[in-house]
């Protein structure tokens, strides 16, 4: 089937189409989305505004915003691809520059899930380099990055 958005679906799963909450029956199932432009999120995928309490998952929120239509895409990309590019100064680029640049061609293209999908990867990284800053006293960019460096390097 060509044309729209496929989304599967698992019993019971909540996802949000304009603004609506939607939740899927007792079965897995399958529809198509033949609207251009329908804003469609999994809860799953949603982050809550609280949740919101570090620079990736706070650039996550913006996207999700854009995502479900609170913000036009234009206005997200101009949040958004700055604030990707001040990512490059913290996590160290040769493992996780090409996650950053995907996500910043997601936003360029429009692709505002995408961009979501690649950020969300970086949770896990983020959350070790906070952890490690917090132990350590660190308040700079450049030395958690260092000492990330070094914990992969040892």
């Amino acid at each position: 089937m060509t044309g729209g958005l496929s989304i599967r679906l698992k019993p019971h799963e909540k996802f949000l189409i304009n603004g609506a909450v939607i939740e899927n029956g007792d079965r897995r199932t399958k529809f198509y989305v033949r609207s251009p432009d329908v804003n469609i999120l999994r809860l799953r995928d949603a982050l809550h505004p609280s949740e919101a309490t570090t620079p990736v998952k706070m650039l996550y929120y913006k996207a999700q915003l854009v995502v479900i239509g609170d913000i036009t895409p234009s206005e997200g990309t101009h949040q958004l691809i700055p604030g990707l590019r001040a990512l490059d100064g913290v996590f160290p680029p040769a493992e996780y520059g090409v996650t950053i640049d995907a996500a910043v061609a997601a936003v360029s293209n429009g692709e505002f899930y995408k961009a979501m999908k690649q950020l969300k990867s970086l949770f896990p990284v983020e959350e070790q380099l906070l952890i490690i800053a917090r132990a350590k006293g660190i308040n700079t960019v450049p030395e958690v990055v260092q000492e990330c460096s070094n914990r992969q390097s040892a």
